[in-house]
């Protein structure tokens, strides 16, 4: 017909099967399937790591902190594991710091106020959730200091609160035992926990809370602090 373009034209369909096929390709390039890789950052291949392994290094840093906050040393260890060279790593992983991007004592801080709110974690878990993440003592020290004993001792109580109906109608020897190893797993001390569990129990009407759990029965809660709940 006249004005027609010569050629057949594509139907929708068939242009959209295009456009996803030549997106598969370039995920397939770039490294990254929909699993985002090995390490979900997707480095490149060797070739372009080879060439300017700082700015693969600055590419990986920067997917890292996109998806979530890490530290310094979860960045260089992500970094040894996609094959990047140590003085192309160090050298970003400083200039990150230089510029805020990466700042393990705000990390810190974060990590505490979240995670003792968010799941009643005291100084004691959150000390240890640092330390395997690579922040430096003084930094952990600093920022657990934020908690307050006052703080750690009104959150204790409503963890208590909450789990004492759970336990209702078992043995007070259960009872103590139950409540103050889930304090101790959560990282209170086992005075602490002792103290809010026996007023706990005695404020609900339970007599001889204090019988409930010995010195020996505390202490090895309290080395149970990294296991689930």
């Amino acid at each position: 017909m006249p004005g027609k373009s010569p050629g057949r034209s594509r139907s929708p369909r068939s242009q959209n099967a295009r456009v996803r096929g030549d997106n598969d390709r370039r995920v397939r390039r770039s490294g990254r399937g929909d699993d985002g890789g090995a390490d979900g950052d997707g480095p490149g291949d060797a070739a372009e790591q080879q060439s300017d392994p700082e700015s693969v290094a600055r590419l990986i840093c920067l997917r890292q902190l996109t998806a979530a906050p890490r530290t310094r040393a979860q960045l260089a260890a992500t970094l040894r594991r996609r094959g990047v060279p140590e003085d192309a790593a160090d050298a970003v992983l400083g200039r990150f710091a230089e510029v805020g991007l990466i700042d393990d004592a705000m990390f810190a801080d974060a990590w505490v106020e979240s995670r003792h709110h968010g799941r009643g974690l005291g100084r004691r878990a959150l000390a240890a959730e640092l330390n395997q993440r690579g922040v430096e003592r003084g930094d952990i020290q600093a920022a657990v200091a934020k908690l307050t004993p006052e703080t750690e001792l009104a959150t204790a109580r409503a963890l208590v609160e909450r789990r004492l109906d759970r336990t209702a109608g078992q043995p007070v020897q259960v009872r103590v035992r139950r409540l103050a190893g889930m304090l101790a797993r959560k990282g209170y001390p086992a005075g602490l926990a002792y103290r809010v569990v026996r007023e706990a129990l005695e404020q609900a009407g339970q007599d001889h809370a204090g019988e409930g759990l010995d010195e020996d029965e505390l202490i090895d809660a309290e080395l149970a602090v990294s296991e689930p709940d």
